[in-house]
């Protein structure tokens, strides 16, 4: 049986999204791929799923069944072999949720990150400070002060993505909510976010909203998610969306519209970014 993996890169889900179409186009089910590698059919759905690693001896033996070879064929088992390799995030394997690890993956390989928080700043825009106080009084803070501060070394280094030279393009919707809830009771916690998020705001590859109490109710209005784009064709747009347990990652064309959609309707009623400065700067004085 394949070898399980704490969560699977990008890297796995395009490939196995591939071996998918693969199997398709050459007119086998999984049950017949199934027998060429003599496992269950389910082995091959998890393989195809990115919920197992991908053993080269098994692409190599599903790729000539598929009439894959030559070149095209060691380019494949190429990719698999880079695709394995654990991501940096797996040395925070301590406290990194299995369900978190593949949004640590999909951050790192995005071209386009557009968010909606309605709660607290995001992850990848947020300060030491302001993060240690909402982990403290999170999930995380069940576990002591020494799993809190390996969450928030975890959260910083998330955000040398945007220190690379050819960052994503990070397009981030908070509700006013995030700016009049103070974290912490010292005030100079809110006021080093909110520098930041200024900071963050004149940059090139960033956009930064606020949606406004006073455009009122918004079809966003449930919880935080997330959508992604890639480079790679063979992937699609996927959202995440996170719950007090888990999360689920959405990639039907149908579910991803609509939060596309969403996302477009609410950036239409926001602050603009050139007003959102303005926003922060208004919270800022109040601290």
């Amino acid at each position: 049986m394949s070898e399980r993996r704490a969560a699977p890169t990008v890297g796995q889900v395009v490939l196995g999204r591939r071996l998918q179409e693969l199997r398709e186009a050459a007119g086998l089910g999984r049950e017949e791929a199934a027998r060429v590698l003599r496992v269950a059919p389910a082995t091959v759905r998890r393989m195809e799923m990115a919920e197992v690693a991908l053993k080269i001896p098994y692409v190599q033996m599903l790729l000539s069944a598929y009439g894959v070879r030559g070149e095209e064929a060691a380019a494949f088992v190429s990719l698999v072999e880079d695709a394995n390799r654990p991501g940096w995030w797996q040395r925070y394997h301590d406290v990194l949720p299995e369900w978190f690890s593949l949004y640590v993956s999909l951050e790192g390989a995005a071209r386009l990150i557009r968010s909606y928080e309605p709660h607290f700043v995001p992850g990848l825009l947020q300060t030491e400070e302001y993060a240690r106080a909402v982990l403290e009084t999170g999930t995380a803070g069940r576990g002591g002060p020494e799993a809190v501060e390996r969450h928030v070394a975890l959260r910083m280094a998330r955000q040398r993505l945007l220190e690379r030279e050819d960052p994503p393009h990070l397009w981030v919707m908070v509700d006013e909510t995030v700016l009049a809830r103070p974290v912490s009771a010292d005030s100079r916690v809110m006021r080093g976010q909110l520098d930041k998020l200024l900071e963050y705001a004149a940059r090139d590859r960033v956009t930064l909203q606020v949606a406004e109490f006073a455009a009122g109710p918004h079809p966003g209005t449930y919880a935080p998610f997330t959508l992604f784009r890639f480079a790679e064709p063979e992937l699609p747009d996927l959202v995440y969306t996170e719950y007090l347990t888990g999360a689920l990652y959405l990639d039907a064309r149908s579910e991803v519209s609509t939060h596309l959609e969403v996302l477009d309707h609410m950036a239409a009623r926001a602050a603009s970014p050139r007003r959102t400065p303005d926003v922060l700067r208004e919270y800022r004085d109040r601290y």
